[in-house]
């Protein structure tokens, strides 16, 4: 088990939301949440703050001071945001912790993380592509499946659509026609 100051390897975090702006002038944050549970993260120490392409070593963790749930939002204060301008500085930055700190998933539950990279494969055994990323949607979350020659396709991530997660298989087994 890691301690709450020992550094994490970055391919171990789990990128948990996105920080959307500041909120009052205390140095609170908004946070988007990518995940089913945000009301869990608040039970977390501290956060890992980084950003989208980031180097692995510019992850930073941070003390997590206070985290509430409002509306479909989060809003923290961390310790890094001592105060409003501090905390506009961190707009769009990705909120993240390491798995070993995160609850395992039950059966048919993912993380964003565990789902990139993996080959969408439809029930005709045609390749779409890999999983680039996620999209968050009131409705839905979306996969972002692309191979690099075609544009990308973006598919609900929906029990209609997407039949089978096979993570130690690393495909996705989607009802979606190539042509689409």
């Amino acid at each position: 088990m890691r301690t709450a100051t020992e550094v994490v390897p970055p391919t171990d975090i789990i990128v948990l939301g996105r920080i959307g702006a500041a909120c009052g002038l205390l140095g609170e944050v908004r946070v988007y949440p990518y995940a089913d549970d945000p009301r869990g993260w608040s039970r977390l120490s501290h956060w890992w703050i980084g950003r989208e392409g980031d180097a692995p070593d510019r992850w930073q963790q941070t003390k997590l001071i206070r985290c509430r749930l409002r509306n479909e939002s989060l809003i923290a204060q961390l310790a890094c945001a001592v105060d409003r301008n501090a905390a506009e500085a961190m707009c769009g930055a990705l909120v993240g912790a390491p798995r070993a700190a995160l609850p395992e998933t039950d059966a048919d539950e993912y993380y964003w993380a565990d789902l990139v990279g993996l080959d969408v494969i439809n029930t005709h055994e045609q390749a779409l592509g890999r999983v680039l990323g996620l999209l968050e949607t009131p409705a839905n979350a979306v996969l972002r499946v692309g191979d690099g020659e075609r544009a990308e396709r973006l598919l609900p991530f929906v029990a209609a659509v997407v039949l089978d997660v096979d993570l130690p298989g690393r495909v996705v087994r989607v009802e979606w026609e190539a042509d689409w």
